[in-house]
């Protein structure tokens, strides 16, 4: 295997991104309600899709190591991706168990303090964050609706740029205001009507499941998430 090969796996690390749909008036669409079980399932394509590159660099990484033709150079590049991959997929994992999973019960409160340490583990290196808020205790799908925020807001800058996370209000009570900047920032067109769980192709699959649950999230905790442009930049609330 060479190296242009290891470098191209290697590079291949983005999370799903959401899918773009025509605009539309959001409320002539159908409400979308999953079952317990296809959104378990569709929560989990999810989680394996954000996994399996760098879990396949790493394999890619091992059988160049194992080849006996592989010269100097090429295995030191091998090491370097395989150490970078498990440090991503670690990264990834231990954002993953927070955003999508049960992290505690049902009761549990989680400090923001950690959820600012696992906040890198959705994002790549071209995007970063300022994050201001207070290192307090949370309901967990406050928490969880949080990180799942940060996603979103990611993909409405593709290219890089700066979050800036802002609480509103405190307390339990604690809503979130991220402001994406960046080069071309955008709204993707199919992210309201997901958010709203009202999709505009009458369906979710594992692409779009993730701001469809963000949704879900957002009214266990009473609340609503918007998006709007505001200049250059992009906001993404919750309150």
């Amino acid at each position: 295997m060479s190296v242009s090969t290891l470098l191209g796996n290697a590079l291949a690390t983005s999370p799903e991104p959401s899918p773009s749909l025509p605009t539309g008036n959001i409320a002539r669409f159908s409400q979308v309600n999953l079952d317990a079980l296809d959104l378990a399932a569709l929560l989990c394509s999810r989680v394996c899709h954000d996994l399996i590159s760098p879990t396949g660099a790493i394999v890619n990484g091992l059988e160049v190591l194992e080849e006996k033709e592989s010269d100097e150079e090429t295995k030191t590049f091998a090491l370097e991706l395989i150490k970078k991959s498990a440090k991503t997929a670690s990264a990834r994992l231990q954002f993953c168990r927070l955003a999508f999973g049960a992290a505690g019960s049902s009761a549990a409160q989680i400090d923001l303090g950690d959820a600012q340490g696992m906040a890198r583990g959705c994002l790549d290196e071209k995007t970063k964050v300022d994050w201001r808020l207070p290192r307090v205790l949370l309901p967990k799908n406050r928490v969880k609706l949080l990180l799942n925020m940060l996603i979103i807001a990611a993909q409405t800058i593709p290219r890089g740029g700066l979050l800036t996370v802002d609480p509103i209000g405190e307390g339990d009570g604690m809503g979130f205001r991220i402001t994406a900047a960046g080069l071309n920032a955008r709204i993707p067109q199919a992210l309201t009507g997901l958010l709203d769980g009202r999709p505009e192709s009458g369906t979710v699959d594992a692409h779009a499941i993730q701001p469809f649950y963000t949704g879900l999230l957002a009214k266990a905790c009473g609340m609503q998430v918007s998006l709007a442009a505001e200049g250059a930049s992009i906001i993404v609330a919750a309150r």
